[in-house]
């Protein structure tokens, strides 16, 4: 009984730190702040010099698409630039969002976007933001898709059929490969690296921010939670459900394994047959990346809750090894947060201008 009672104590405790954590006030929570814009759309359109479409059921009139990947009707959003003309061509730029978000993480950093192009920093393009959650909402437990097919559904075949198709049928798109980018922060940042790698023949650019680029990183130790040694490093073989993969106050709120691989995979334990496939720095090998094949960017940080930092930098000394060029942007004292994502943010635009600059109307 009095063991019991501890665990009783335990789990309400458990309950109060993730409320804590969860809440919007937090400064670094770790899938980039998840709670939906207070501002309504049309408050945020008045702010800008382009427009955000709605293709969403968040305001009152459902207007998703339809998926035959998922069999679904999917949210998205569609930026169009200042001064936007339908009769011109216009680069394309996929948003994916992180874990446990939705469609609505990109109404917290078009701003950003919009501000860039106002300014003649960037060049206009063509933004959307598609809804990669599992579920179809933000959602705490099983959020993430990461994109993949999965038993979780189609993600993959979401992205590069369903929402591919959807813009080029009603957006004036440019057809070059040169001119499609993916973006992405988090799990997002992910994405849009598997995604690019794998579809070189359609996406010549790529660029993340706090990317886990390898899935499988361990020390020479067996360490998780270390900085990456290129003298001492080694692979994952096993998926250790309840190991600690994300660590906030100290380790007083630990995000573990199981809820960001459980959802894909089930319980299969195989770390290199299940993550090794769709693992960025391997698909490097796996894909025969090329040096010229692909523009590739990352923004991270040194302070990263889960020690994203050590996944970067070992997918950029694979990267290196192979004779590709990774460009990249270090914040040592940022964490994995909106914060350290909106400071990355802009030096990722800034490298991305001249790359698709050949490609957007004058």
């Amino acid at each position: 009984m009095p063991n019991e009672g501890m665990s009783v104590v335990r789990r309400s405790l458990g309950a109060v730190l993730v409320f804590i954590i969860w809440t919007p006030s937090t400064p670094a929570v770790f899938p980039l702040g998840w709670f939906r814009s207070a501002q309504t759309l049309d408050e945020i359109n008045r702010k800008l010099h382009g427009k955000v479409l709605d293709f969403t059921f968040n305001h009152g009139c459902d207007r998703r698409i339809y998926s035959a990947a998922l069999d679904a009707k999917r949210d998205l959003y569609v930026y169009l630039p200042p001064g936007y003309d339908p009769s011109q061509k216009y680069p394309l730029v996929f948003f994916l969002h992180g874990f446990s978000q939705d469609e609505n993480t990109f109404l917290k950093f078009v701003t950003q976007f919009d501000q860039q192009i106002a300014c003649g920093h960037l060049p206009p393009l063509i933004v959307v933001a598609p809804d990669g959650s599992i579920r179809g909402r933000a959602t705490l437990l099983n959020g993430g898709s990461f994109y993949v097919n999965s038993k979780a559904g189609r993600f993959e075949d979401y992205i590069m059929r369903d929402v591919w198709e959807f813009m080029h049928r009603r957006f004036p798109i440019r057809p070059e490969r040169e001119a499609h980018v993916m973006l992405g922060g988090s799990m997002g940042g992910f994405g849009a690296y598997y995604l690019s790698i794998k579809h070189r023949d359609r996406i010549g650019v790529v660029a993340a921010v706090f990317p886990p680029l390898n899935l499988r990183y361990l020390d020479c130790h067996g360490r998780y939670f270390s900085n990456f040694d290129p003298n001492c490093y080694s692979w994952r073989t096993r998926i250790r459900y309840f190991a600690p993969i994300g660590r906030y106050y100290g380790g007083l709120v630990t995000i573990r394994e199981h809820r960001l691989i459980r959802p894909l995979y089930g319980l299969s334990r195989d770390a290199t047959a299940v993550l090794a496939p769709n693992n960025p720095v391997e698909m490097l090998e796996s894909y025969n990346v090329q040096p010229g094949e692909l523009e590739m960017f990352v923004g991270y940080v040194g302070r990263d809750e889960f020690n994203l930092d050590a996944q970067v930098e070992s997918f950029l000394y694979f990267a290196r090894c192979r004779g590709l060029q990774v460009s990249s942007v270090y914040l040592p004292d940022g964490k994995h947060s909106i914060e350290s994502a909106r400071k990355l943010l802009n030096p990722l635009l800034i490298w991305l201008s001249p790359r698709i600059a050949p490609y957007s109307p004058q």
